[in-house]
């Protein structure tokens, strides 16, 4: 059964940009990693970092700037930019990591306002007037990937290494060591293990993983703006993460899909689209608290254990 949804899925998305917008299914798929780089933090480890977009926005406007100053290769630019978050990751860890709770989630809110003023002052990134004509360059230097349909596929292939890399950590000696940590940190410091090392490389992880999404994001749009590292972009992938559920691989992705969806078709509405965001967030904390895909997998567990009853 497992098999055969992987396979129907794939086929799907091979189809999909014939039937739907490529640029919003692009969008779609580069919230899926921000989104599945926040569940490792807060599903895995059991770190709420209220500054995931800080990674976003800054890899959007580093990839940015080096397509326009030097033209190398798109996969070189994004990989770049990804490293880049990641070790920005990696200090916010070795600051924030010794806090846990409300404490955590404040020092990584602080650095996100931080990164938003620099991007702000800063020359290179436009200010309120964003970083404008990204372009695309070609993939590996010989491929021309300027049409919306021929990039979808490298950004389809880029979602699905990085929900792999997400799915090879999970599922690692150090993915249980991170479940641990969540679960009952003495206990695993008791074992002789340093919580706080597995937590900044865990943390350096996920910045490296939202900071791809952010310079994948850039590239589909070809511009990066002030947004992409507001709190309101963090607070979105909050609700992501809990509506898809929380702790589970395909969660986010599920999570991602319906709020970038609904966003778009309640774009007309203007303000509207917050107050709905605000109406699923409520209904979600009282009626699915294991979110969409938790719930669901909640319902086919009691199903199979009153067969076998």
């Amino acid at each position: 059964m497992r098999i055969a949804l992987i396979l129907i899925g794939a086929a799907l998305a091979l189809a999909a940009p014939f039937f739907v917008y490529p640029v919003l299914l692009m969008t779609i798929l580069c919230f899926v990693i921000f989104a599945a780089s926040f569940n490792l933090l807060l599903g895995y480890v059991g770190l709420l970092c209220f500054g995931q977009a800080m990674f976003l926005g800054l890899s959007a406007y580093i990839a940015g700037q080096i397509l326009k100053t030097t033209g190398i290769s798109i996969e070189l630019a994004i990989m770049a930019a990804a490293l880049v978050s990641a070790a920005l990751g990696a200090f916010v860890g070795f600051v924030a990591v010794r806090r846990s709770g409300i404490q955590f989630a404040m020092i990584t809110f602080a650095f996100a306002q931080f990164v938003y003023f620099l991007l702000l002052q800063s020359e290179f990134t436009g200010g309120e007037d964003g970083m404008q004509g990204i372009p695309r360059t070609h993939l590996f230097g010989i491929i021309d990937i300027s049409d919306s349909r021929t990039f979808y596929y490298f950004v389809l292939a880029m979602t699905v290494l990085a929900i792999f890399v997400v799915y090879r950590v999970v599922h690692s000696p150090f993915g249980e060591i991170l479940k641990a940590i969540r679960d009952n940190e003495p206990r695993v410091e008791s074992l002789g293990f340093r919580p706080e090392r597995f937590k900044i490389l865990a943390m350096t992880i996920s910045a490296g993983l939202a900071g791809f999404a952010g310079a994948l994001k850039a590239t589909v749009f070809g511009f990066a703006t002030l947004t992409d590292v507001s709190w309101t972009v963090s607070g979105e992938v909050i609700l992501m993460t809990l509506l898809g559920g929380l702790g589970t691989l395909t969660g986010p992705m599920v999570g991602a899909g319906i709020i970038i969806l609904m966003n778009d078709e309640l774009a007309q509405f203007g303000e509207w689209a917050l107050i709905a965001q605000g109406i699923i967030l409520i209904l979600v904390i009282l009626f699915l608290r294991r979110g969409v895909v938790g719930e669901a997998g909640a319902l086919v567990r009691r199903m199979k254990a009153r067969r076998a009853k």
